[in-house]
């Protein structure tokens, strides 16, 4: 793979951690296709051998397009989502990025994230975990045209998951 891909893709989700953390989401949602699936299916303890990841049309945390994600948002500014109220403080970080490609002009990305979240005096939340993107260049730029997310955790200990990975 080209170093300068490489590269490029990392300063895209370094970006885009940026973006999240300053709160500035609706900048952040142009980084999506029209056609994007935002996904973050349930993890299970099962029997090994079993898979622990939901399937495609099991329980998931999120399940969103670009139309939820959207209102999801525009949510946020209303001041009506209390588990925003007051707006959670987040830093995220990303590594372990490898970058595949898919064809011409689609890669798949493979990243882990820690996401450090505190709310109020004594809420901290600290959500560890996998991502899958599946990314295209659309008009000279890379859009996020599916992302799955994995957490490590399998039970959540978090009041709500009111935050965007």
């Amino acid at each position: 793979m080209d170093q300068s891909l490489v590269q490029e893709i990392e300063q895209f989700l370094y970006r885009e951690a940026r973006l999240l953390d300053e709160r500035k989401f609706e900048e952040w949602l142009q980084l999506f296709t029209d056609d994007v699936r935002y996904w973050m299916p349930v993890v299970a303890t099962r029997e090994r051998g079993s898979p622990e990841v939901a399937g495609d049309h099991e329980l998931a945390y999120f399940d969103d397009n670009k139309q939820t994600l959207t209102l999801r948002i525009k949510r946020l500014y209303t001041g009506l989502a209390f588990a925003e109220e007051p707006q959670s403080r987040t830093r995220r970080f990303i590594s372990n990025v490898e970058v595949q490609s898919l064809g011409s002009d689609e890669l798949l990305v493979l990243s882990n994230f820690i996401v450090y979240r505190t709310r109020l005096e004594r809420e901290l939340d600290l959500f560890v975990g996998r991502r899958e993107d599946a990314l295209r260049k659309t008009g000279g730029e890379w859009k996020i045209t599916k992302r799955k997310m994995i957490l490590d955790q399998n039970v959540l200990a978090t009041k709500n998951l009111s935050i965007f990975f």
